[in-house]
């Protein structure tokens, strides 16, 4: 058994990424993964807090590394926002004295420290170099058969440096897929932004974004996306309607977490991966499979 500290996250833990949360905690049982989420956590700021409120942002996301310091494991977490997040605290606090001192008299005031000490990683960094695709291939009870999955990684995950993938051509994800029998299809667009929470404030920008993504994954002969970012399956999910409205297209394609692609080839069973929560419906594509 392997034990980590779990960062889950707002988006799969109350936010409409659960199903990334609960498929999470079932493949990890599989594989002899036990997550143990970090008492009392708070939100990591998120991306779009930083640019607002730069010094409250890194003390939110400080006080979750300082909580984690206490257990002395690796701090694990499936968002690729929250991911970038706490690396970028971590790396800042190493290197910028002043804003250390800053953070370090917000952590007093609650009777926190922070030494440094916790390496955050990525599920995904935890899945393919702690467990390894040879063990991952050994659970497998449901080979994918050659389904062709285009592997999107998003523009988080890669970026914190030095990370544990390529920033241009990541490799881990399509690696995996092609341990669970499917296919990877070429994907020249697997690092691109999707547009993220501009959705919200640019949605005719993120929208043409997403469109793109999607030509680039049909165009490869893609049956589904799977992606290790919540932000990504959210926008690629629920907003692939408002795609088709916008640009006269016909795009029906399965947007699914990595670990509910991992968990149908485990033989799990779609209520413990929340494959119904798919705006896309994902019968189509995994019938056969489950």
């Amino acid at each position: 058994m392997r034990y980590y500290t779990y960062f889950p996250g707002c988006s799969s833990s109350e936010g409409g990424a659960k199903a990334y949360g609960w498929s999470t905690q079932a493949v990890s049982k599989v594989l002899d993964i036990e997550l143990i989420e970090l008492d009392d956590w708070n939100c990591c700021g998120s991306t779009p807090y930083s640019s607002i409120e730069e010094l409250a942002s890194f003390c939110l996301s400080a006080r979750n590394l300082a909580l984690a310091e206490k257990r002395g494991l690796d701090l694990v977490t499936p968002c690729s926002s929250c991911y970038v997040i706490l690396n970028r605290t971590n790396s800042h606090l190493k290197e910028y004295p002043q804003l250390k001192a800053k953070v370090d008299e917000a952590l007093a005031a609650g009777g926190l420290e922070y030494h440094g000490t916790v390496r955050v990683r990525h599920l995904l960094d935890v899945f393919v170099n702690d467990i390894g695709y040879d063990e991952i291939r050994a659970k497998v009870k449901i080979n994918l058969g050659g389904l062709k999955v285009a592997p999107y990684y998003g523009c988080q995950m890669v970026r914190p440096r030095p990370s544990f993938d390529h920033p241009e051509n990541p490799q881990s994800l399509d690696k995996l897929i092609a341990g669970l029998g499917g296919e990877p299809v070429p994907f020249p667009l697997k690092s691109r932004c999707c547009g993220g929470s501009l959705i919200i404030s640019e949605e005719a920008l993120a929208l043409e974004l997403i469109r793109k993504i999607f030509d680039s994954a049909l165009s490869n002969g893609a049956e589904c996306l799977v992606t290790p970012c919540p932000l990504c399956q959210t926008n690629l999910d629920a907003y692939q309607s408002r795609v088709n409205h916008k640009f006269k297209a016909n795009f029906n394609l399965p947007v699914l977490f990595f670990t509910q692609l991992m968990g149908v080839a485990f033989g799990l069973s779609d209520e413990d991966l929340g494959l119904k929560t798919c705006i896309v419906p994902t019968e189509r594509v995994l019938a056969k499979y489950l």
